[in-house]
């Protein structure tokens, strides 16, 4: 683990991408809570949801967060292990950001009728003060966690991630905390952010497939 990290290191490239990726991200995390408290303020539309219709909604806060940061934990174990699976997951993320800050000013959104509060307490930090139920499409959780999907190596470990994912997508649709499209929505943005990031940032980088 530790020579992995040590050889990855000794390139120029892997350097520059690496630093530059958790700037990005610190940059990133440090203005979402302005950005987020910006938009609760506004108006939205209120979508027709016939599976939200059909859902008894229910408080799942604590499922979501312990699937989510189980899977988390287990991508991290293996960032550990592959630092260009790290730098792939940080770069994406970046994109991934950028194109959710797009598409939830683009798209301005009241949240679903019967909407329970969803209680993160990691998550929530990033948030600002007030609670947010306006950060809807696309999802975050789901798409951060499908990301984790296309980029962990091993059968095994996608076959959990993508089960983590669909479980998630599910429980935040039971706690009407997101519409249905929020959650394809959000499928369809991390596969974009991956590919993207694998064919421009990680192009040059020796050994930098992920499987």
């Amino acid at each position: 683990m530790k020579e992995e990290w040590q050889d990855a290191w000794q390139s120029a490239w892997f350097r520059k991408r690496m630093v530059s990726g958790l700037a990005l991200v610190a940059l990133i995390l440090s203005l979402f809570p302005f950005f987020f408290q910006h938009i609760e303020k506004r108006s939205g539309y209120l979508l027709q949801d016939p599976l939200l219709e059909w859902l008894v909604p229910h408080n799942v806060s604590l499922a979501i967060f312990v699937v989510i940061w189980a899977i988390t934990l287990l991508a991290i174990l293996r960032a550990a292990q592959d630092p260009y699976m790290f730098l792939t997951f940080l770069w994406a993320y970046v994109l991934l950001s950028v194109m959710r800050t797009l598409a939830i000013t683009l798209v301005p959104l009241d949240p679903p009728v019967g909407l329970v509060g969803l209680v993160d307490p990691i998550s929530n930090f990033f948030y600002g003060e007030k609670f947010v139920t306006k950060d809807l499409f696309f999802s975050g959780h789901t798409s951060t966690v499908f990301l984790l999907f296309l980029c962990v190596p091993g059968r095994i470990d996608k076959l959990l991630a993508l089960i983590a994912t669909v479980v998630v997508g599910w429980l935040l649709l039971v706690q009407h905390v997101h519409y249905t499209l929020d959650i394809l929505g959000a499928m369809v943005f991390a596969w974009i952010a991956f590919w993207t990031v694998r064919r421009t940032v990680m192009r040059e980088g020796s050994g930098a497939g992920v499987e």
